[in-house]
Formats: C-alpha cells, sequence, structure tokens
C-alpha cells in the first residue's frame, strides 16, 4: 500500500531496498475527540522491536484519568516477548507483566493473581488506544506493503482497567489503507513506509 507519512528525518536505514531495516526512532500520536497522547521510543533491529512509550490520558465520559507507561521487547521474528505495564489511576498504581514462554503459552501477572493461557494462539499483545501495537501484525504480516485480509488473535489489556481477555483483531488491507476491527473500534488506518500508524481514524494521529 502507499505511504501516507514517510519515515521521520531521524530514521536511519542500513539498506533503503531491505524490507525491515535497521533504525531508532521516537514517535508521538494525538488522540482524537480526547485529550490523550502517547509516546514512544521505538529501536527496530530487522524485525524484532523495543519499545519504551506512555500515554497520558485526561478523563472522558468513558473512562477516568489516567497514565501508563510499557516496555515492550519482541522477538527476531518481530512476535512479542514480553510486556510490562505501569498504570497510574487516581485510586493507586498498577504493575502488570505480560510474558510468552518457550512452549508458546502467556503468563499474565496482575494484583488480582497469575493466568497461565494460550489465549487461542496469540502472538501479539494489543494495548488499548495505543496506535503503537497495530504495528506488530502489520509488519509481520506486511499489510503495509500490499492486500491483505488476516484474523490476529491477541492478549488485549484494557486500559484504564488494567483488565487482560483473549481478543482478535481484523485487519483488511487495501491499496491505501488497512481496515480494523478491534474490541473497542472499528476503523481505518494509514502508515508510514516501516509499519507504524500513522493515522488511526477516530482514534489518534502522528505529530
Amino acid at each position: 500500500m502507499s505511504s501516507s507519512q514517510t519515515a521521520p528525518d531521524n530514521v536511519a536505514r542500513a539498506d533503503d531496498d531491505a524490507p525491515s531495516a535497521d533504525f531508532k526512532t521516537m514517535m508521538t500520536w494525538r488522540g482524537e475527540g480526547a485529550d490523550r497522547l502517547e509516546q514512544v521510543r521505538v529501536l527496530v533491529t530487522g524485525m524484532r522491536i523495543k519499545a519504551y512509550g506512555r500515554i497520558i490520558a485526561a478523563a472522558t465520559d468513558e473512562h477516568e484519568a489516567f497514565s501508563a507507561s510499557y516496555e515492550l521487547v519482541t522477538n527476531d521474528a518481530g512476535v512479542t516477548k514480553r510486556l510490562s505495564v505501569h498504570l497510574l489511576r487516581v485510586s493507586g498504581d498498577t504493575q502488570l507483566a505480560i510474558t510468552r514462554d518457550g512452549e508458546h503459552n502467556w503468563l499474565v501477572q496482575t494484583p488480582d493473581g497469575t493466568v497461565r493461557s494460550d489465549f487461542n494462539g496469540a502472538e501479539d499483545v494489543d494495548l488499548a488506544l495505543s496506535p503503537m501495537f497495530n504495528a506488530l501484525p502489520i509488519r509481520r504480516h506486511r499489510l503495509h506493503e500490499g492486500s491483505g485480509d488476516i484474523e490476529v488473535p491477541v492478549v488485549y489489556l484494557y486500559l484504564p482497567g488494567g483488565t487482560v481477555e483473549p481478543a482478535t483483531l481484523h485487519y483488511t488491507a487495501g491499496p491505501d489503507s488497512i481496515a480494523v476491527v478491534s474490541p473497542i473500534v472499528t476503523s481505518m488506518l494509514t502508515t508510514d513506509e516501516n509499519g507504524f500508524v500513522a493515522d488511526y481514524a477516530g482514534l489518534a494521529s502522528r505529530v
């Protein structure tokens, strides 16, 4: 698909023709229809991603004010290895850890206890309200490079509630955008040439 936004000037690519070159950058998204910001520092090595980000959101009719700091690490295939989240709300703070072991099972640690499950074969974690996490299946399935129609089982972390549940996202890639159906929104998104979200209609836009 055609890119709606080129990579930032500070992105250094080892090979312009490589499908997944190495680079590091900072990205910021502003929420649409809500006072919300997400900023993340991303380090990409081939398909491997390390991301350190934070979402800050004011209260709305749907949710209370919150802040969520996260650290994401994938393996060399772009499959999530672990996600740690520090969630702040007026009631206090919560630490959550989600890890995937060598047997393709997930271990989810929350203040309420520990859950071990395969989450319907999920290879990705999706963080509600975050455009960053859509890049994981988009890059791995190369939806930003052409057409495709896939269902993606995920470990879904709702914000600001902090609950973790299995979910399925549906992506349909067209020539200029990607349709996405998630547990919280049905929308269209566009990406840059590296597969990271540029604009997510109704949710957030990159600034």
